[in-house]
């Protein structure tokens, strides 16, 4: 299959953990309809690691946990398929997954066409117990043959961390989208180590393979399996931002059946949704902020496919700051003889005609401004 843009669902794993079973799976497919969540992108359902079965059966194949799933995993994904959604599930490079059951070291190929005859659209791919003989580009390679030949299409998302040098690598296996950090927890903390990695990562993403942030964590409020503490809904908004702007898949990690109306207003955001599947695939660049800058925000930029600009300020501090775009440093001066409109994507707030080279904003502590800016002639 080709990606054309980042993925966006559910995933299991930030709230429930190993508490999932065929009913959690159904319902939540019904709340994406029911919130609308489909209707703006949200089309995944993934369960992440605890579905199976401690072993294999007698010919080898993954067997799904008799107690959480007792019609088996293709009835639940039928369901998911009923509502006009996706199903995916998970399994890991090495002999066993993160939480100890079976991974799919050796048993690849066979994997691959259990979870094609289970109707499985997604495949989170983890690198926990992988074998310090076993190269990591090659076990992810052989998965991706696996799955391109398994007679079904499976988006194939490399869970690897940044671990052994993958940076280099990873583009070159097949994965369709790449976790690139640790896994999030639901604390400022965790979001701004991420998006500080990230920064990092930019030069090695790529259409073809997208760097993955992690789950999202907005809703969460300090509850479920990696709920350390929780955010304030501006933390929140800052991070939903940092992953539209920076291209990241966008897969819910807090229990949508409970959820909150701001959370689920910042999740169900189109602005900021339009500008993560932006079709042209620019690469965002910073142009401002940083140790260098201790006063002022970090401000980023990103050209959009109809010649728009998203502008980003995003103040990682304890304290407000000032957010400072020149417009030259996006190769915008005088000479281009235009304006810029600027909308904000959570306000609505628009600040028109801007003509001084300028725009300054106060923001508040791990808080964010972000905006889409049309250029028009002066």
């Amino acid at each position: 299959m080709k990606l054309t843009a980042p993925p966006m669902g559910f995933n299991t794993w930030n709230t429930f953990g190993e508490n999932i079973n065929d009913e959690l799976l159904r319902s939540t497919a019904d709340k994406i309809i029911e919130l609308g969540l489909k209707d703006i992108g949200y089309e995944y359902v993934v369960i992440d690691d605890c579905w199976a079965e401690r072993s294999r059966d007698e010919n080898g194949r993954l067997v799904p946990s008799r107690e959480k799933f007792p019609n088996g995993i293709k009835a639940v994904a039928d369901y998911i398929h009923s509502k006009g959604l996706k199903f995916g599930i998970y399994s890991c490079v090495g002999n066993r997954t993160c939480a100890n059951y079976p991974g799919s070291l050796e048993h690849e190929f066979i994997d691959a066409e259990t979870f094609a005859e289970w109707g499985v659209d997604y495949l989170k791919y983890d690198y926990c117990y992988k074998p310090i003989s076993e190269q990591g580009h090659l076990l992810y390679k052989r998965m991706s043959l696996a799955l391109a030949n398994c007679g079904r299409d499976i988006l194939f998302s490399a869970c690897n961390w940044a671990n052994d040098d993958s940076k280099c690598w990873m583009k070159s296996t097949g994965a369709h989208i790449w976790r690139m950090s640790g896994d999030v927890s639901d604390n400022w903390n965790s979001i701004a180590n991420i998006y500080r990695q990230q920064i990092e990562m930019l030069p090695y993403n790529s259409t073809a393979c997208i760097n993955d942030m992690d789950m999202l964590v907005v809703g969460m409020n300090g509850k479920g399996n990696v709920g350390l503490g929780g955010c304030s809904e501006e933390e929140y908004k800052t991070h939903f931002a940092m992953w539209c702007l920076l291209g990241s898949p966008l897969m819910i990690g807090s229990d949508i059946r409970e959820i909150d109306e701001k959370a689920l207003g910042i999740l169900k955001n189109k602005e900021l949704i339009d500008i993560c599947l932006d079709g042209r695939g620019c690469q965002p660049y910073k142009v401002d902020g940083g140790a260098a800058y201790d006063h002022i925000t970090d401000v980023w930029v990103r050209h959009l496919e109809n010649g728009d600009i998203a502008v980003a300020m995003f103040n990682m501090s304890d304290e407000e700051k000032n957010g400072i775009f020149q417009f030259v440093n996006a190769g915008i001066n005088s000479s281009c003889g235009c304006v810029l409109d600027f909308c904000e994507l959570y306000t609505g707030e628009e600040i028109l005609g801007v003509r001084d080279e300028l725009l300054t904003e106060p923001i508040p502590p791990h808080g964010c401004k972000i905006y889409r800016a049309k250029l028009r002639k002066a």
